[in-house]
């Protein structure tokens, strides 16, 4: 039976993509976790055709890798390869803050304003899980923002392969990192309002690299990835 869903209902292999793809964002399957076809296979109740193609694609994503005859591991990202990938994030997201403060007064702004007043509450409050939540809404919107399906399509993948929630926690472990990234994101928010693109756009990369280097300080050496692999 569960053959003949999968044949007429093509969707069951984007939720079964979408499910594992959480997870491992979200932090729930650890880097370097073995990821087992079969225990997958039947706790969604299907076969392990679809299972063996969502790893496939979740490989293509750069979230796990595929290791012949030895089996499937979700990826756990070098030092070299996280700031690499800071490195395009940087690049989206100072290029989305540009065309973002270029489109003026959109619905985004107001929601941006909406975040900051509480990430100021948040950061008072000393809660920082809360505001590593905010954090990630607040560079959502700026590449919501941008209203650029390209860009934004291209950001996905690269928050999903750098598997976000769990390094901006590790950032904010830092002292004084949330106050110090509030006031970034004020500063960010200003230019934008001011539609000062070019401002915005260097300001915005200026916060994600002192993003990455926050992260990596917090990075301790028992805990940290390797320099390469």
């Amino acid at each position: 039976m569960a053959g003949v869903n999968e044949a007429s209902n093509g969707s069951i292999q984007g939720r079964l993509i979408a499910e594992i793809r959480r997870r491992i964002i979200a932090g729930e399957v650890s880097p370097g976790t073995s990821l087992s076809e079969l225990a997958l296979a039947e706790e969604f109740g299907v076969s392990r055709t679809p299972v063996r193609e969502t790893f496939k694609q979740l490989q293509t994503e750069g979230l796990v890798e595929i290791r012949p005859r030895v089996g499937t591991f979700v990826t756990a990202p070098s030092r070299r390869e996280i700031t690499e990938l800071f490195e395009m994030k940087e690049l989206l997201e100072g290029a989305a803050a540009r065309l973002l403060a270029q489109r003026g007064q959109v619905p985004e702004v107001d929601q941006l304003k909406e975040n900051l007043r509480q990430a100021d509450l948040a950061v008072d409050a000393d809660d920082r899980q809360r505001y590593a939540e905010l954090v990630e809404e607040f560079h959502d919107l700026i590449i919501v923002g941008a209203d650029n399906r390209k860009l934004e399509a291209h950001y996905r993948t690269l928050m999903n392969q750098l598997a976000y929630s769990r390094l901006v926690t590790t950032s904010l472990k830092q002292p004084g990192r949330p106050h110090q990234s509030d006031r970034e994101h004020h500063h960010v928010l200003e230019l934008i309002l001011s539609k000062d693109g070019d401002s915005a756009e260097q300001v915005m990369r200026e916060h994600v690299r002192a993003s990455r280097r926050a992260l990596l300080a917090g990075l301790r050496t028992g805990d940290a990835p390797p320099d390469d692999r």
